[in-house]
């Protein structure tokens, strides 16, 4: 393909008109061969740079932002002592200033000419990248064409949000290294940008031209205020609701045309974000995450979408291995994770089994009843068996009339205590897996009313899930975060003793 922008001309794009300040300082050269020494000032008269990477400040949209970039045409846009050194020192005053950073790499990896003690600088970029995001400040990665070797797999690969350019080589291994090594071509279209998408590994591909608006959409979510104001006047779902029967509510909930999570981001969230899979090469679509915002109040997104789970592709492990990346971001970007719960049941196949489908529900419920960021869950519509209860535990469980939460669908239970799905109805309503038996139970703190059925008003459903989850949101941001962990702990220590 051909290479975009170099360096400066994406800085130039990306950041607003005349806001970038270099950091760069002279770098430091180590000892170095003749050869070396006539390579290194060839590629500064030619480029005009000093070094394959180029660090600054400047400003998207108005706010402050650290940025770091590689230039591809200075010696490949490798990476020796004198370029990690000044990523090194980018990042770190990037954390000392408390400012989000951008990173776009280029580069075929490690500079060759200086050998082992080039290739062992990767361990202090992470380190101090790792440094950065555990002050929860945002780390979002443009991956550019190429990007391989050592670069990849240490600062290009750790970004909370990390997007590529369109038909980018990515990856790991030098497709020249492999055919000189092992006398055959690497198989096309492994190492492509879209590619990575489509396996979980990236979360976008997107044109340089478009990377301004998804940083600045990032970063409205990642930076946004936490001190949300609180509503007054009675708060939307607290009218009183007509008495459904249970089956009533599944039938509903079981609706094709009901909105499902991707309507409710539509209608009633901005700053949306999608991101994409696990980031360590698995992607189920039965699982949405996204960045987002409800009114002024942002959250890490996580949900199950119904569209997404059909019969032939039940929700699975991957699902919950995705959704687990949510939980960590949340925690590392110190942002509150929504939950949405809508789906008929996680897999029951030999691939869920031996893709440790049980350990990932384990999981999930370890990471969410111990994660310190705020956690809020929404029960849309059908809540069946593991795949649901994996992502309930939350400080606060809002639900939709007709979402319901059974240990398995009606029809299940109903074969295992009368061996026939006829009791399906009767099951549901003894079992007590409708929203007015959930609130009654302690299990549901809020219910958001259907006039009568989500599906016959979608959009202002949604619009009123979207200022509850809004409201919710607002009340638990301004919670004592060890005060929200231990209510949280007691809540369900409590559950089914009283």
């Amino acid at each position: 393909m051909s290479r975009g922008p170099d360096a400066r001309q994406l800085v130039d794009r990306v950041l607003d008109d005349g806001s970038f300040r270099s950091w760069d300082e002279s770098p430091v050269d180590p000892p170095m061969a003749e050869a070396y020494a006539a390579e290194l000032a060839s590629a500064r008269e030619r480029t005009g740079l000093d070094e394959a990477v180029m660090t600054g400040e400047g400003t998207i949209r108005g706010r402050g932002v650290a940025v770091m970039a590689c230039e591809f045409s200075f010696l490949a846009g490798s990476i020796g002592v004198a370029a990690a050194e000044r990523l090194v020192r980018a990042v770190e005053r990037a954390t000392a200033e408390g400012l989000p950073l951008l990173a776009a790499p280029v580069s075929g990896g490690t500079r060759m000419q200086e050998g082992t003690v080039a290739f062992i600088q990767m361990v202090k970029i992470t380190a101090a990248i790792a440094k950065h995001k555990a002050r929860a400040l945002p780390y979002l990665v443009y991956v550019r064409h190429p990007t391989t070797g050592g670069v990849f797999a240490s600062w290009g690969s750790l970004g909370h949000v990390t997007v590529a350019e369109p038909g980018a080589l990515v990856g790991f291994l030098g497709p020249r290294v492999y055919e000189a090594l092992y006398g055959r071509a690497f198989p096309p279209g492994v190492q492509v940008a879209e590619n990575l998408f489509e396996r979980g590994l990236i979360d976008a591909v997107v044109e340089p031209a478009q990377i301004a608006d998804v940083l600045d959409r990032a970063l409205n979510v990642i930076c946004a205020d936490r001190h949300i104001p609180l509503d007054a006047g009675t708060p939307a779902g607290a009218e009183p609701l007509p008495d459904v029967p249970a089956w009533d509510s599944i039938t509903r909930s079981r609706r094709q045309d009901r909105p499902g999570v991707r309507r409710l981001l539509r209608y009633a969230a901005t700053d949306v974000v999608p991101l994409s899979g696990t980031g360590e090469g698995e992607h189920d679509p039965g699982l949405l995450i996204a960045l987002a915002r409800f009114g002024s109040a942002p959250c890490v997104f996580l949900g199950q979408d119904r569209r997404g789970q059909t019969e032939d592709r039940p929700l699975g492990p991957g699902a919950l291995r995705e959704a687990r990346r949510g939980m960590r971001l949340a925690a590392e970007l110190d942002l509150p994770l929504v939950t949405v719960i809508d789906t008929p049941g996680a897999a029951l196949s030999v691939e869920a089994e031996e893709g440790g489908l049980a350990g990932e529900i384990a999981r999930c419920l370890s990471d969410l009843v111990t994660l310190e960021a705020p956690t809020l869950t929404l029960l849309f519509g059908q809540g069946t068996g593991g795949g649901a209860l994996a992502l309930l535990p939350g400080d606060r469980v809002v639900a939709a009339q007709h979402g319901w939460l059974s240990p398995l669908p009606p029809e299940g239970a109903s074969a295992i205590v009368h061996r026939d799905t006829g009791h399906a109805a009767e099951m549901a309503q003894n079992q007590g897996v409708r929203s007015a038996d959930l609130l009654a139970n302690g299990i549901v703190d809020r219910v958001v009313p259907e006039r009568p059925d989500a599906a016959d008003e979608p959009e202002e459903f949604c619009r009123r899930v979207g200022q509850v989850l809004r409201e919710e949101l607002a009340v638990l941001l301004r919670q004592d975060p060890e005060d929200r962990l231990r209510s949280r702990r007691e809540r369900y220590r409590r559950l089914g003793l009283s």
